[in-house]
Formats: structure tokens, sequence, C-alpha cells
């Protein structure tokens, strides 16, 4: 490993803990302002980020530019909401697991080899080991978590095709901007008691990531940086152990591992597939979940 590649493991290695940790924070606000409360105030401060970075012209914005844009605004308000509640539901490692099954369902999407079909199996497995479902699970801290992973999946969809019409990260600032004037309401009425925890969060969860990532990714392999994204929901168990008290049983542990060498393998292998240089995976998600 050259000098390069190792100052760059480190980066991703603080730019994930800052965004598990910064989520762990939020969580704090819950009692005060409520997961969509923390949601708000998170994108509030990502918008603050983007904004200025992007310096988008919207009075160019054609309709092909607009309806990618608007869309990706709706899928950054129902991803997060979805996840912080699930966190506050179920806890921070198992949501954020949850949550990553939407990249692992694009880079395994229309494949029928076996390699990845190996993957999906291996998934499937760590989701029920993780979950464990029965009478005392809570179902709708779960679903919300899948609700998240569907999100994050229409997020790299839309990214890729907002990313090809709009240059640099107009689309995400200009998304991020609308999504805050869907929390207005919100925003109008939440108690200032946790506003502190919320912009911590956002600070931490967005702006260090998206600076961190973008310049990483100058000097990082792309599969380097696919498969590191898979410590998230680990780190993202260790922030809620250190921070949260959220002590996970054993078999959460089994799961989660089963669903992060799944991730991992299929990032791995759909990038070895791919061209040089060429990004096949999930990218690095702006104002995102975890």
């Amino acid at each position: 490993m050259n000098a390069k590649t190792a100052a760059g493991v480190v980066t991703m290695l603080a730019s994930a803990a800052s965004n598990q940790v910064g989520a762990a924070i939020g969580a704090h606000a819950f009692p005060l302002i409520g997961p969509a409360g923390v949601v708000a105030v998170r994108q509030v401060v990502a918008a603050v980020v983007l904004l200025p970075a992007a310096r988008p012209d919207i009075r160019r914005f054609t309709w092909a530019q607009w309806w990618p844009t608007l869309l990706l605004a709706l899928v950054f308000a129902t991803m997060n909401l979805s996840l912080y509640t699930a966190i506050d539901r179920v806890g921070l490692g198992l949501a954020v697991t949850l949550e990553f099954l939407g990249p692992l369902a694009v880079a395994l999407a229309g494949s029928r080899t076996r390699s990845d079909l190996l993957c999906a199996a291996i998934a499937a497995i760590g989701v029920y080991v993780l979950v464990l479902p029965g009478s005392s699970s809570d179902h709708l801290g779960v679903g919300l978590g899948l609700l998240a992973a569907a999100c994050w999946a229409a997020y790299i969809l839309l990214n890729r095709l907002a990313g090809a019409r709009l240059p640099g990260l107009q689309a995400p600032a200009v998304a991020t901007t609308c999504c805050v004037l869907l929390y207005l309401p919100i925003l109008v009425v939440i108690k200032t008691g946790g506003i502190g925890y919320a912009v911590t969060a956002g600070l931490l969860s967005s702006a260090v990531p998206y600076a961190a990532d973008l310049i990483v990714l100058r000097f990082v392999p792309a599969r380097l940086f696919g498969v590191f994204m898979s410590c998230h929901p680990v780190l993202a168990t260790l922030a809620g152990v250190a921070l949260l008290g959220q002590i996970p049983a054993a078999h959460r542990w089994i799961g989660m591992g089963l669903v992060v060498t799944a991730n991992a393998l299929a990032v791995t292998i759909a990038r070895s597939r791919a061209e040089p240089g060429h990004v096949t995976g999930a990218p690095p998600a702006p104002a995102l979940p975890s």
C-alpha cells in the first residue's frame, strides 16, 4: 500500500466514523425534537454546505434537469426521515445495516451469475439472522429501515441520471434545498432544545463526509472506496454502543457481518467486470443516512 492509498484509507475511516458518530449524536435530540426535527435541521446544514460549493443557476435548468432533481429531493426527504425513525425504534446498528441493502440491490440488479446469486443469498440469510422476526420484533422499525434502503437505491439511480444532466454537485445541492422547503413546517414548530445536537449531526454526517469523499476519490481506486463503504454498519453499531448504550445481541453481530460481506463481495465483483475507473456500485451519498 503506497502513501497516498494509506492516507486515503485513513481519510475514509475518519469520514465513515464522523458519519456514524453524527447519527448517534443526532439520536440524542430525538426526545426533544423527534427524528423529523433532526432530519429537518440536518437538511438545512447540508444545503448550507452544498449550495456555495455547487453554485447552481436554477434559472437555466430545463425540465429534463428539473424532474430528476425534484425526485431526488423527495428521495432525500423520505430516506433520511425513514432512517432516523428506524434508528429511534430499532437502534443505530440495525437501521444502518438494513439501509445498506439498497446499494447491494443496485449492485446485484439484473445479474444472474452464480456469484451474484450467492451474494444475494448471503444477504438474505444475514437479514433473517439480523432481525430474527417474531412476535417481539419491531416490524415498523424494520420496515422503515428497508424503506431507507429502497430510497438509497433510488438515490443511486437518480443521482446517476441527474449527474449526467447537471455538472458537479448541482443536482444534490438543489435537491437538498428543495428538501428543506418540504421540511419548513417542521422547522417552524420545533423547539430549540435539541438544535445543537441536530446541527452537530448535520456537520458530522453531511459536511465532513462530503468534503472527505470528494478529496479521497481523487486518488483512491473506486473499487477500494466501494468496498470500504461496507464498514459503515460496523461503525454505526460501535457508535451505538459507545454513545447510545445500544449493545446488540450476538445474532445481530452475525447478521450484520453477513450483510457487510455480501455488500463487499457484490461491489468487488461488479467493479471487476467494469472498465478501469468506472464506478458501478454505490457512490457516496450526500446528506446520507447513516
